[in-house]
């Protein structure tokens, strides 16, 4: 899950498909009459606060600003009840939290044990994530993951809106940004299965945001690049839709495909952990990622 190098590294074969990112840049991100870019994604709002109603074929089905009731840390855990499914969840949540958010149980293990990295993860949502404001005070969730004092494995987190568990097709968005950044930390969001995979965010948090799609049944991977850091507040959209899948950071298209895109329910899963590529996380190191509001919606259900 998320495992990608720059495909730049293995020769020209990215070539078309950078150039194709950049056009689509060109393209699809058209002046308003006033002579500013207009968004170009499905809801045209560039707005940094949480949207709310139905946009285009798309029918709202979350969207949650983090404002309510605070959840601390500890209160993601004991999350092995129904795993992977719609009725997934966490006895440490209580009221809506635990209606409307499922995350990796303790103990699972992140992408880089599979890629033999000197340095890999564990996901440990109980003392990763809370929820509560931030330095604006605004309600934020906060990932804050971290590696031991001794060198053990990294602490990851992997969150999962079960509104919008085993869902075919959608619009999924979230405002975002790494607050505190370190080597050895990434993430991957994702949706996968059946042999397809749309990952979007994706990267190390020291880097810039990437999108990739994978083609279900295999193929070259869609790689699409942007310019867009970790570290300032951007808002990243997926729109998957029947054959085309298209990617947004801050409203302007980064990328599309239309190869094999996924027909079949997934899962949207905000996977954050212990980075695939560069240097490994240091012991005592920790590294924090906060997201101010997340929106989801369904296609074509009305």
């Amino acid at each position: 899950m998320g495992s990608h190098a720059a495909p730049g590294r293995h020769g020209r074969a990215l070539l078309m498909p950078l150039a194709l990112a950049l056009m689509a840049g060109a393209l699809f991100w058209v002046p308003r009459a006033d002579g500013a870019p207009r968004p170009a994604d499905a809801c045209h709002n560039a707005s940094t606060v949480l949207p709310r109603g139905d946009c285009g074929p798309f029918w709202q089905v979350l969207a949650e600003d983090f404002n309510g009731d605070r959840v601390p840390l500890g209160s993601f855990s004991d999350c092995d009840h129904a795993v992977d499914t719609s009725g997934a969840y966490c006895g440490g949540l209580r009221g809506k939290y635990r209606d409307n958010w499922w995350a990796y149980p303790t103990g699972w293990r992140d992408t880089a044990n599979d890629r033999g990295r000197d340095v890999v993860g564990e996901y440990h949502p109980e003392d990763t994530v809370s929820v509560g404001p931030g330095e604006n005070g605004d309600g934020m969730m906060h990932i804050r993951m971290w590696r031991p004092e001794d060198g053990g494995p990294v602490h990851a987190a992997a969150l999962v809106p079960r509104a919008v568990m085993q869902m075919a097709y959608g619009k999924y968005s979230a405002r975002i940004k790494v607050t505190k950044p370190a080597p050895g930390y990434k993430s991957a969001w994702l949706h996968y299965g059946g042999g397809c995979e749309m990952d979007h965010p994706e990267g190390e948090w020291t880097g810039t945001i990437t999108a990739f799609h994978h083609p279900c049944g295999g193929g070259e991977q869609g790689y699409f690049p942007s310019n867009d850091d970790w570290t300032r507040w951007h808002t990243v959209s997926t729109e998957w839709t029947p054959g085309r899948v298209r990617f947004f950071v801050d409203g302007r298209q980064t990328g599309e495909d239309t190869r094999r895109v996924p027909s079949i329910p997934l899962s949207w899963v905000l996977q954050n952990e212990s980075a695939l590529e560069g240097p490994g996380a240091a012991p005592g190191s920790s590294a924090e990622l906060d997201i101010t509001w997340v929106a989801a919606y369904a296609y074509g259900w009305k």
